[in-house]
């Protein structure tokens, strides 16, 4: 019999990423098993012109740092997600947001894909394993998935999905091919060298 305790589970990091108001937040509060740590500011006057949310949109908050959230996988692995702020003027945090992550989920309003590319770049300058998940508000897309693909001009290696923020199932779908392309990626890595 064994009396030695269990080792601790192995953290793996995962960073939600997109531009603003794209459901950042959201996803990571659908997803976390604690309630999520966010910081989270009232938006002001002085963002009029400079933070779009797009047409319609009812947000009055916004993360000025970052989101944190935890999913216990098993008793040997525990998933620790980052979300980053999207707005431009915060992406000095990015580099520390991303930092030992394994992968990333970047996010996209399918009516906004402009607000997007900061994020896709930043991980393919980053050569950080990351999935484009179209998140679905209103339960629609504004352009197909091929169409996004094209937009983003990302490879057929990038994995492209629809998923919806508010939906933990949704949420836990895309961050599985977010890890699922993590390892084949250190795989890969592991082969070649």
């Amino acid at each position: 019999m064994n009396n030695f305790p269990a080792p601790p589970p192995m953290p793996v990091k995962i960073v939600i990423a997109g531009g603003f108001g794209v459901g950042k937040t959201t996803t990571v509060g659908a997803i976390s098993e604690i309630p999520p740590l966010t910081t989270e500011a009232e938006m002001t006057e002085v963002s009029i012109g400079v933070d779009n949310p797009g047409i319609g949109s009812q947000k009055t908050l916004t993360t000025v740092a970052m989101d944190f959230g935890r999913v216990t996988i098993d008793e040997s692995l525990k998933l620790y997600i980052f979300g980053t702020p999207g707005q431009g003027r915060f992406n000095f945090m990015w580099d520390d947001l991303a930092r030992g992550a394994l992968g990333a989920l970047v996010i996209v309003d399918s009516r906004r894909l402009d607000d997007c590319f900061a994020a896709v770049d930043y991980f393919e300058r980053a050569q950080l394993p990351f999935v484009v998940g179209v998140n679905s508000f209103d339960g629609q897309l504004a352009h197909d998935l091929t169409e996004v693909r094209w937009a983003l001009a990302v490879t057929e290696t990038v994995p492209v999905l629809a998923f919806d923020a508010r939906d933990r199932l949704s949420v836990r779908d895309a961050i599985l091919v977010v890890l699922h392309r993590a390892m084949e990626r250190a795989i890969a890595a592991g082969q070649a060298g």
